[in-house]
């Protein structure tokens, strides 16, 4: 048997997001611009919040953590997404491949339990207002961004050793255009249902915990609010609110589609069309619902450019 044959040496070849060669140009290109988008307006967001004092809250700051895993998230995937795209190489070493799904499990992971975290902040900001400053001060926010990194690294640290130890001596071929465990455990050539089993488990865990917190949150929060009577303070407590379930809505319900449903809904086209949604837009799509919805975020705009234009006009006069 050759080295290229065994497990620890032998490359993976990703089979790609497209199957129609004919559309690629126009794939790529429309890909490609969503990359730089998403990541330049999550840096953004990131440089706005530090720069700015008036968006040093703690919403802020778990929102900038968000930022900062979607420009991780997108990164982990569409670069290479996009090599392979104009290459008749489309490789990925066994190394690259591990490295890919740690981090994919990571930032995933961590996202589902900043977005938890998320909507425990808010419930706290509008149920216990006169109390927001204590229960979210700095050592407290720093301690659950922590946790939420913690957490997504721990599913990455769990499954990627196991799934990189499963024998693959069959096709090497993975149907999917970066390693997500589905498709890659397709290959496996042992009996995977024991592991497939504990994955679930891990996954469907790692959804209720943050579903229970953002679902126990806001159903105290709509009591909250329901009987406020500003219609101001009801307008702000939904605008801050929908921003958030609409990001929860999207990321979660991706990410139980492919962990959670059964394998009779799935199909490889399905499955990379649904991976696609989660990996290339949602990271996009965050940021521009939080900064065309949010006022603060466009006031600190507006105030940074207006520093910036100053700090010009001062140096060139």
């Amino acid at each position: 048997m050759s080295v290229r044959n065994t497990t620890s040496s032998s490359d993976f070849t990703l089979l790609g997001l497209l199957v129609n060669s004919e559309a690629t140009g126009i794939v790529f290109t429309v890909i490609l611009a969503i990359f730089v988008v998403a990541v330049t307006a999550n840096l953004v967001m990131i440089f706005l919040i530090q720069v700015d004092p008036q968006l040093h809250t703690p919403m802020y700051f778990l929102l900038s953590q968000l930022s900062i895993m979607d420009t991780l998230f997108i990164c982990t995937t569409v670069p290479k997404l996009l090599v392979d795209m104009v290459s008749t190489e489309k490789t990925i070493s066994f190394a690259a491949c591990g490295i890919q799904i740690f981090l994919y499990l990571t930032m995933i992971g961590s996202e589902f339990f900043l977005l938890g975290l998320m909507a425990y902040d808010r419930y706290v900001a509008v149920c216990n207002p006169l109390r927001y400053p204590v229960l979210m001060n700095r050592k407290v926010c720093l301690l659950l961004a922590a946790g939420a990194w913690l957490g997504g690294s721990l599913d990455g640290f769990l499954l990627t050793p196991i799934t990189m130890n499963v024998p693959y001596c069959g096709s090497r071929s993975i149907n999917h255009f970066f390693c997500e465990i589905p498709a890659v455990l397709k290959l496996a050539c042992a009996d995977t249902s024991l592991y497939e089993t504990l994955m679930y488990i891990c996954c469907v865990l790692m959804l209720l915990t943050p579903i229970s917190i953002i679902c126990a949150s806001y159903s105290l929060i709509l009591l909250t609010v329901h009987r406020m009577r500003s219609t101001e303070g009801r307008k702000k407590a939904f605008t801050t609110c929908s921003s958030h379930l609409t990001v929860v809505s999207i990321f979660y319900g991706a990410a139980f589609y492919t962990y959670v449903l059964p394998q009779s809904f799935h199909t490889p086209e399905r499955d990379k069309l649904v991976s696609a949604f989660y990996t290339i837009v949602t990271p996009v799509l965050n940021p521009l619902i939080y900064s065309l919805r949010n006022r603060d975020v466009s006031g600190a705009s507006r105030r940074v450019f207006t520093r910036c234009s100053s700090a010009q006009e001062v140096g060139t006069g």
